[in-house]
């Protein structure tokens, strides 16, 4: 067992690896490590040069004070303060050596060889040894500017390097460790959050396995933090609701195909055989005038069918502008105004507030005449007789409405009426297809707004009517 999870190890580390967003973290942590790395080079190494250039301003500043004492009091005076400060806390290095690089006097024991025997500064750094040193003990660094007196004397003036590493070192060690806590404080909170998004990423893909099995009715979690897993979330929730809805618009038109035409086929089949049946040519000529009235009947239904499905397919969505919704109102409603008289109904319009909307002309003019003549059909026996199509504007859309007084439509029934190829008892009289208001539907969600049911007159308690608006958003300025 223990061989089996050493061997499982190395397979779930190199799965882990093939996620995005460890392998993108793993490059952020090198990149983080190179930049501290560079970083603390960097700053350690200009502390270091800045203090070196404060050491050797301080000791040339000294030289230069030495020089006038010097000048002024000779070789004695340079001496006794060379003595003095030679024993002063944290006092540089003074050296005094005779012409043949003897030391004579001062705070360092022994040089390394070859430093006085040039005047100036020295070359780099050179190696020293203090009074009370052990013997091959510990060995020093330091920089030194060195001088030649007039009797051929050499004075050494310099400064211990200790302080300026000292200095780089504890600059590197608090960088190092801040560094070092931030390295800890970003690996801790990238394994949280790393965590939480690759759990978020295991539930989403756990939602498409079922949807891809299937299941449209899944949906990718939402955690309501508004992040991109988030939006990302809801967009595809919005497709997966449309593809359900396609998907079960798609059933529903296989039913309500088999259902719904069989009966014409039938018909159409059985006044054939008894045309066939017959010898007069009168009844021939009945039946085939029923069969093309029937086959009319079914090439409508069919068309209105490849509507739907091109208007729900947004094949029409390049074709879209600026429509005078109150112009195409009016057309439709004047188109309709015979058919009306024709039922005792008059159309009144109300068309004032109107203004443009972003949309298909023929789609928009299709969805009201549509709305018209459902009204027509099922909108008599009310008081007044007539039927109203207004348009106004409020809360940001543009809602076109008409309204009937006839017996209207029950409220828990208003879903009912909008799915393909369904039509209430009371309306299967009348001829249709039951495809009029699913058109209206699919027009309304393809310009981005919906069709509401109302009753025209909810405190009747018959012939409350209906009122069927259309609730288009309110086009953008600018």
């Amino acid at each position: 067992m223990a061989d089996r999870g050493l061997g499982a190890a190395p397979g779930r580390f190199r799965m882990l690896y093939r996620n995005t967003a460890v392998r993108l973290s793993a490059l952020y942590l090198i990149l983080f490590a190179v930049g501290a790395a560079s970083l603390v080079f960097y700053v350690t190494s200009i502390s270091e040069n800045q203090l070196q250039r404060r050491m050797k301003a301080s000791v040339e500043e000294e030289v230069g004070v030495l020089d006038e004492i010097f000048t002024r009091g000779g070789i004695q005076s340079l001496l006794s303060v060379l003595e003095s400060q030679s024993h002063q806390p944290g006092a540089n290095l003074y050296v005094i050596a005779g012409p043949n690089g003897e030391l004579l006097a001062g705070n360092v024991a022994k040089l390394q060889p070859g430093v006085i025997d040039r005047e100036g500064w020295t070359d780099r750094p050179f190696l020293y040894s203090r009074f009370g040193d052990r013997a091959g003990g510990e060995r020093h660094m330091a920089v030194a500017h060195v001088f030649f007196l007039e009797n051929g004397m050499r004075i050494l003036v310099g400064r211990d390097l200790g302080e300026p590493e000292n200095a780089r070192l504890l600059v590197r060690r608090a960088l190092m460790l801040a560094l070092g806590i931030m390295g800890a404080g970003a690996l801790v909170i990238w394994f949280a959050i790393g965590r939480s998004a690759l759990q978020r990423i295991d539930r989403m893909s756990g939602a498409a396995q079922n949807i891809m099995a299937g299941d449209l009715s899944q949906r990718l979690p939402v955690t309501g933090s508004g992040d991109e897993f988030d939006r990302l979330s809801v967009s595809l929730n919005a497709m997966l609701a449309r593809m359900e809805r396609l998907d079960e618009g798609l059933r529903q038109v296989s039913d309500n195909i088999a259902h719904d035409l069989k009966t014409p086929l039938t018909r159409l089949r059985n006044r054939a055989e008894a045309a066939l049946a017959s010898q007069s040519e009168q009844t021939h000529a009945s039946a085939l005038e029923d069969v093309i009235a029937e086959s009319d009947q079914l090439i409508r239904t069919f068309n209105a069918l490849l509507m739907i499905s091109r208007v729900e397919a947004g094949s029409a969505v390049a074709e879209m502008s600026d429509v005078d919704l109150g112009a195409v109102a009016g057309e439709v409603a004047e188109l309709y105004e015979p058919l009306a008289e024709d039922e005792g109904l008059a159309i009144r319009r109300d068309l004032a507030q109107a203004g443009p909307v972003r949309g298909n002309r023929e789609l928009i003019g299709q969805a009201i005449s549509n709305l018209l003549d459902n009204a027509i059909k099922y909108g008599g026996g009310g008081e007044p007789p007539e039927i109203a199509v207004t348009v106004g504007r409020g809360d940001g859309a543009v809602v076109l409405a008409v309204a009937d007084n006839g017996a209207g439509i029950p409220e828990e029934k208003y879903g009912d009426v909008t799915k393909r190829f369904v039509r209430l008892d009371e309306s299967r009289s009348k001829p249709g297809t039951g495809l009029g208001l699913a058109l209206a539907v699919a027009v309304m969600e393809l310009h981005g707004g919906r069709i509401e049911f109302a009753a025209t007159e909810p405190a009747r308690t018959t012939n409350r009517g209906l009122t069927v608006r259309m609730v288009f958003p309110e086009p953008k300025v600018g």
